[in-house]
């Protein structure tokens, strides 16, 4: 087989093990938000996913790809954000210790959030080398394994299943606008529509204040992310040179949002969808809205990763 046949194997192998832990989302539409835009746009909702957001597909295929041996010694991994949840959840259905580092800066909800999953939080100082020190500590002295929450084939599978469920549900996409941060959903939802031999277009979205992706596809080279400023916080991860190589290979292109248009879009998401979406979610619709012009097509599938919000700090209280 290819090598796209090979991810794809992987992908559907994920999408079978998951099915009974997660959800199928639903796609939203809004006459209105067409008439705004001047095109048919399909909202795969993964705000609706188990633990609210798309992180728990690549999480529990991460979990479950274990053996018994492997997994009973449990898991471990460095996040402030969904995908620290999302892997409690999944270890605390297997029935396994869940091992998280997050830094001080995290905000208490989240740290509650992980610790009502059942994960055991420990918190370290707010840079990688620390969150990276802190988990190899607890790999050493547990034997836990390392979960990455994107430089992992297995999280990148689970992810690919957001895109073969959003194919099915809506056929014949022109383009398929995925949030690029670290990059382990953009490189699966790359390779199972690429797999599948579609012609859809699929592209990046991510933040003017965070843009290595655009930064390092224009380069040709992979170029890290050094001070991300954005209010998509789950969007300021580095690309690794596992997803950007997918990103070399198979996706499009990348548009980048200023935070001005991110905060419209979560607050079109919010007002017309009438869901609860985190700023990371709202920025395809953020591209968009800044790069139609530049995008002569009709048929746009957006996928809303999440709906994760402090909801005593929303984006446009200021």
């Amino acid at each position: 087989m290819s090598g796209l046949e090979v991810q794809l194997a992987a992908i559907r192998a994920a999408r079978a093990r998951i099915a009974p832990h997660v959800h199928v989302t639903p796609v939203l539409t809004s006459s209105r938000l067409d008439a705004q835009l001047g095109a048919r746009l399909f909202f795969k909702c993964e705000n609706f996913q188990k633990a609210g957001a798309f992180k728990a597909r690549g999480a529990f295929n991460a979990v479950l790809s274990l053996s018994d041996e492997e997994a009973a010694k449990g898991v471990v991994t460095h996040s402030s954000g969904n995908h620290a949840a999302a892997l409690s959840l999944a270890a605390r259905t297997r029935g396994i210790p869940a091992y998280i580092v997050m830094p001080t800066s995290t905000v208490r909800a989240k740290q509650e959030a992980v610790a009502a999953y059942g994960g055991q939080v420990t918190l370290c100082a707010p840079t990688l080398a620390a969150r990276e020190a802190a988990a190899a500590e607890i790999v050493a002295r547990t034997g836990a394994r390392m979960v990455h929450p994107y430089d992992d084939e297995a999280v990148i599978a689970g992810q690919g299943t957001v895109a073969l469920e959003l194919v099915e549900q809506v056929p014949d996409l022109d383009v398929i606008i995925c949030p690029v941060g670290g990059g382990g959903l953009m490189s699966g939802t790359a390779l199972a529509v690429k797999g599948l031999n579609l012609q859809a277009l699929v592209i990046g979205a991510e933040p003017a204040g965070a843009d290595d992706a655009w930064r390092s596809l224009d380069a040709g080279k992979l170029i890290p992310q050094t001070d991300p400023r954005t209010i998509a916080d789950g969007l300021r991860a580095s690309l690794s040179p596992r997803t950007f190589g997918v990103m070399m290979d198979h996706v499009g292109g990348v548009l980048t949002a200023p935070e001005e248009a991110i905060i419209e879009a979560t607050r079109l998401i919010w007002r017309i969808l009438k869901i609860v979406v985190e700023p990371s979610a709202a920025v395809p619709l953020a591209a968009l809205l800044a790069h139609r012009a530049d995008l002569p097509f009709q048929r746009f599938g957006l996928i809303l990763t999440g709906g994760n919000v402090d909801l005593d700090r929303l984006p446009w209280m200021g």
